[in-house]
């Protein structure tokens, strides 16, 4: 679908700002890998191939049974065995030495005899987010070939934890962020076109409730319904919303009076199509000025709420959990080089962006 020519123009303005077009650019790459996690980091592979089928274990149970094994569990893919069993297409031997059976087939034979060879494709890191890694020495480990950013305390691979936690905070921050301007651009429209009676009562409502102590509401929801994603999702919605409120309802108490509107209900144009068709677009610099700030502030409060435990469950690939595996192990220090440089990059990244679409979106804003 074309652009308009003012969106083009917005979209030439963003493009000039070079910081900022980059910046979208490295942020866009790095949340698409984010959102394919599970194909660079996992325990199962992607693919298998054994005795002629295949296999997806990343999507799909399948027992030991399956491929040969002697439990009805779900086949755990990293050890020897099932490995052997993979490969030797289900030799029992493999129970015995498996090694020494993976070694001996790797040209499809064991023992002079041909073999059904089987193969499995795996992710870049053979780790998901909560696989203990199978490595001498306590935890936290240090990188090393096995583990590029090391183990935290639990000997869990961070730079799995990563990509799962960067994806993690990026989709429950454009949730949350999303959900509570929706809510702050229409009540802080409603209270600025139509001001008054209606704009004094939203006024001591949002006073009253800005008042009330955020963390402590979040710890009790928690204690009585237990810690969730989504129980956390709502919270910090009720709670972020009243942050674009002012800017909005600024905007829209100056352009009430202006002669464009007035000539619109003159036409008898709706009240709804003059607030959102002609007065929002006004208001949107104020808008995006304020986004950025929204935006931080959410993976912050994410992250602040997991490093003090009042966070995702405790089985969420966090980054504020990572955090606190800093502060625990301060003789583990690539902790907490790679929780300062994520969050870093990560703020940074997004802050260049919406500085590009703020300047975008302001007509006195000209880029050479």
């Amino acid at each position: 679908m074309a652009l308009s020519p003012l969106n083009q123009r917005r979209w030439s303005n963003f493009k000039k700002n070079r910081r900022a077009y980059w910046s979208l650019w490295i942020f866009t790459v790095l949340f698409v890998l984010s959102l394919g996690a599970e194909f660079l980091a996992n325990d199962k592979p992607i693919l298998v191939q054994y005795r002629g089928n295949y296999y997806t274990p990343i999507f799909n149970f399948y027992p030991e049974t399956e491929f040969g094994g002697d439990f009805q569990t779900e086949a755990v893919y990293r050890d020897p065995e099932v490995k052997c069993l993979i490969v030797s297409g289900g030799l029992e031997d493999c129970f015995d030495d498996p090694d020494a059976i993976i070694e001996d087939a790797a040209d499809g034979t064991v023992n002079g005899e041909v073999i059904a060879k089987g193969w499995s494709v795996w992710p870049l890191i053979p780790y998901s987010y909560d696989t203990a890694v199978d490595r001498p020495g306590a935890a936290p480990l240090p990188p090393n070939a096995q583990n590029l950013l090391g183990t935290d305390g639990t000997k869990r691979d961070v730079l799995a934890r990563i990509i799962h936690g960067f994806r993690l905070s990026i989709l429950f921050t454009l949730i949350v962020t999303g959900t509570a301007t929706i809510i702050g651009i229409i009540a802080g429209a409603v209270q600025g076109f139509f001001g008054g009676l209606t704009d004094l009562i939203f006024q001591r409502v949002i006073e009253i409730w800005s008042a009330i102590p955020s963390l402590y509401v979040i710890i009790l929801m928690f204690a009585i319904l237990g810690r969730s994603f989504w129980l956390l999702v709502v919270l910090l919605i009720l709670f972020s919303w009243t942050g674009l409120v002012g800017v909005v309802r600024a905007e829209f108490l100056r352009a009430r009076n202006l002669e464009y509107v007035r000539a619109a209900r003159a036409l008898g144009v709706s009240n709804v199509t003059i607030m959102f068709r002609h007065m929002l677009p006004n208001a949107m610099v104020a808008t995006l000025t304020m986004l950025p700030f929204i935006i931080t502030g959410t993976i912050s409060s994410l992250a602040v709420l997991d490093f003090l435990g009042f966070g995702l469950p405790s089985s969420s690939p966090s980054l504020g959990e990572l955090t606190l595996q800093a502060k625990q192990n301060l003789q583990a220090p690539w902790l907490a080089f790679t929780a300062f440089f994520t969050f870093a990059i990560m703020l940074s990244l997004l802050i260049f962006i919406f500085e590009g679409i703020r300047d975008a979106f302001d007509p006195r804003k000209t880029f050479s």
